[in-house]
């Protein structure tokens, strides 16, 4: 089994966006950030041998983690078809076998509706946008998250600790702050004005 500093050097090899859409509020996961929150969640037992869905999938850090972590399957969602053509690029780089993915361009919107992508997993897990662009995006992607499985990892600003509680009850959910991060989101767009900005940044569990 892949140790979590072999697993955080793999995830710094794979391919980003190479046009950030501010719309979309696309900043590349940490590969060091997306290693902890994966090997937290398989050392729960919420990785291995399980079925996961990559909500805002991007390029694909979270859930290529979680399948070179031993994920049984990986749903790839996402609204953007050109990161998901870099997605794929990653997939195939590491030589996934197809039948551990499912690449769905979609929006969160389209998914667990009637006559729409019907979607079940063991597992979400998310880095949602936060909500700068488009307001409570970030809520949107938990309430679908909430329809497609019992546990969800989560990745948010720190200063959304009592909306995510709020939220998590009244899915009757559990939550609990797991990790605390000073995010870095390296400049790719016109407005920022530093080569790195830091946020701060939570991971919060979510389960029944």
């Amino acid at each position: 089994m892949i140790t979590k500093s072999a697993l955080a050097i793999q995830l710094s090899k794979l391919n980003v966006f190479t046009k950030a859409k501010v719309r979309l509020e696309q900043y590349p996961t940490d590969s060091e950030i997306a290693a902890t929150v994966l090997w937290d969640a398989f050392m729960q037992g919420d990785i291995e041998d399980k079925i996961l869905a990559d909500l805002g999938s991007g390029t694909g850090i979270l859930g290529i983690g979680a399948i070179l972590l031993g994920a049984k399957h990986v749903y790839f969602i996402d609204t953007d078809r050109e990161v998901l053509d870099i997605l794929r690029e990653n997939l195939a780089k590491l030589d996934i076998p197809v039948k551990k993915f499912k690449v769905l361009n979609k929006g969160v919107e389209d998914i667990n509706i009637p006559y729409f992508v019907q979607i079940k997993a063991d597992v979400v897990i998310q880095n949602p946008p936060f909500g700068t662009k488009e307001k409570h995006i970030d809520k949107k992607f938990l309430e679908k998250a909430f329809t497609i499985a019992p546990v969800i990892y989560s990745l948010h600003k720190l200063t959304s600790d009592k909306f995510i509680k709020a939220v998590a009850s009244d899915h009757m959910f559990k939550s609990q702050l797991i990790h605390k991060f000073n995010f870095p989101i390296k400049a790719s767009m016109k407005h920022h004005k530093k080569k790195v900005e830091k946020v701060e940044v939570g991971c919060w569990k979510l389960f029944k």
